[in-house]
């Protein structure tokens, strides 16, 4: 991904636990707080959502877009989840991945991210954006997980 932003967090959960936590898109709006609304629109053959349509807003980017997924994890929860964009009335590319690996007795999770918007906005505020968008991720996430 060109021009992306990533950061990495710790959490005291097991990957399998951190992987179907990511996994529950309708569940995102209650700690993924930018996520106004998820709704899984195709899953693959085990069950793994390969559509989704969300509804952000993350100021200043408020949109409504439809990511696709490739879920390339193990039994365990470690591994990546990928997506890119689909549809969207704003974007023109969203493109990221979660890679969920062990450590001690919990998970570490990165997260990179490249959002580009379908009008010109100055590299920085689509720079601060995708940090707000993966900070506030990342921390949900760790706290549903820890919960």
């Amino acid at each position: 991904m060109a021009d992306s932003t990533q950061s990495s967090i710790d959490i005291a959960a097991d990957p399998a636990t951190v992987l179907d936590i990511i996994a529950d898109f309708e569940a995102y709006p209650e700690w993924a707080t930018q996520v106004k609304r998820a709704e899984v629109l195709s899953e693959d053959d085990l069950g793994w959502p390969l559509q989704v349509k969300f509804e952000l807003d993350a100021a200043p980017i408020r949109a409504s877009y439809v990511l696709e997924y490739d879920w390339d994890v193990t039994e365990d929860g470690t591994g990546t989840v990928d997506w890119h964009l689909v549809s969207s009335d704003l974007l023109k590319g969203l493109d990221g991945t979660y890679t969920i690996t062990a450590a001690g007795d919990g998970c570490a999770v990165n997260y990179k991210l490249a959002v580009a918007l379908k009008l010109p906005v100055i590299g920085a505020l689509r720079n601060k954006a995708e940090r707000t968008i993966i900070d506030t991720a990342l921390d949900g996430l760790k706290k549903r997980a820890e919960g």
